[in-house]
């Protein structure tokens, strides 16, 4: 029997007796399958256990995800705050985020004729409560807002968060076969898992993990595969293609009567996705605010991440039956969604904050946006100004 790795213990990083015992049950997971597939995975399987694996991986167990901080400080009322966490998402950084976007929103329901939203990997709820919030100041009917979450401990974070409006929310964990309404992702598609291609010496080879020595190991097999864009050059060269994120896209357009979706992530069209000089693929891990490119190291224990490819979540939706309503960087997006005029209106310290989602060298250039819908197209508030679908 293939027998996996010993624990993970990161410097400074404190683990406990009950996270020990969850990472090195999903250890043992993943080995067991590792040892059913002839002792090599590729990534995008590693991947999806790393991070989903019933109870134990990374999104599926009971870990402190989304904060401020990476260490817990203790408030006045006795609470935690930034207990352990990992990374910061837009809603926790202001919540003028979802008040913005929620203008979007009630656009699109008005414009689709629809009166529920649909959000994706809901995280802690704070987008949620800010767009909830939001619509009903607006006088914006809505009948129901649903959470598509495979977590139950974000699950039962969210429904602190939004515990009062559970007249209005519901959680769900996949789609009905038939719905309408708008939906809304942020950061959900970079979530997603990928597979590994490396070209190496001029071949094109599928990378996955083994096991050597005693850990996960990187491994290459010989593959068919390529990318979807001719990659210029000779050089050894490593990227991403995104089988999981498209084919989602692909059952959204599916399974939409009518309906609009807007998804918000950090990534590229597919010519500066696969340009030469970016060799080293977007693989991307964060634990405790902190970055690293090793997604075989602490398995279980961080998030993995890669940047999203727009073009092919274009193709894919319009493949299916959708039709882009635009494409843009975040801060174009807000700002057609009115944030400048509400960190007018903001105290200085939300107005400080909220600059971290439109400012180039922060959120504002390197995430984007892109607006997809089902029925008939529309004139889309957030892509009034530099709308960029002609570069998909």
């Amino acid at each position: 029997m293939t027998t996996p790795p010993s624990l993970p213990t990161p410097p400074g990083i404190p683990l406990s007796a009950e996270a020990a015992q969850v990472i090195a049950d999903l250890q043992r997971v993943i080995a067991a399958e590792m040892e059913r597939a002839a002792g090599w995975l590729g990534f995008e399987r590693f991947m999806e256990l790393a991070l989903y694996a019933p109870g134990l991986g990374y999104y599926a167990n009971g870990s402190t995800k989304f904060g401020t901080l990476p260490q817990g400080t203790k408030e006045a009322d006795g609470s935690v705050k930034g207990a352990g966490s990992d990374f910061v998402t837009a809603p926790e950084m202001s919540p003028l985020f979802g008040y913005s976007l929620a203008h979007q929103v009630a656009q699109a329901l008005q414009a689709t004729g629809t009166l529920e939203v649909w959000e994706f990997g809901a995280g802690t709820g704070a987008l949620a409560l800010q767009v909830i919030t939001a619509l009903k100041a607006m006088g914006q009917p809505v009948a129901r807002y649903t959470i598509v979450d495979l977590s139950d401990s974000l699950k039962e974070r969210q429904r602190h968060t939004l515990r009062e409006h559970l007249d209005t929310v519901q959680w769900v964990s996949a789609l009905p076969e038939r719905f309408s309404g708008v939906v809304l992702g942020n950061e959900v598609l970079d979530a997603m898992p990928v597979a590994l291609l490396a070209r190496v010496k001029g071949d094109w080879y599928e990378r996955g993990v083994g096991l050597k020595d005693g850990a996960w190991a990187w491994t290459d097999r010989p593959t068919t595969a390529s990318p979807p864009l001719e990659v210029e050059g000779e050089h050894d060269y490593l990227t991403e293609v995104h089988p999981q994120a498209e084919a989602f896209v692909r059952t959204l357009a599916d399974r939409m009567e009518r309906g609009a979706a807007f998804f918000l992530d950090y990534g590229f069209p597919e010519a500066e996705y696969y340009h030469p000089q970016r060799h080293m693929g977007t693989v991307m891990c964060h634990r405790a605010h902190q970055a690293d490119d090793n997604p075989l190291d602490a398995v279980g224990l961080k998030d993995i991440t890669a940047h999203v490819n727009f073009t092919g979540i274009a193709v894919a939706a319009q493949d299916a039956g959708m039709d882009v309503l635009g494409y843009t960087n975040q801060a174009h997006f807000l700002m057609n969604c009115g944030l400048v005029q509400l960190m007018q209106e903001a105290p200085l310290p939300e107005r400080v904050a909220a600059q971290k989602l439109i400012l180039e060298h922060e959120m504002g250039e390197l995430f984007k946006v892109i607006g997809l819908v089902k029925g008939e197209a529309f004139e889309t508030l957030g892509f009034a100004r530099g709308d960029r679908t002609h570069r998909l």
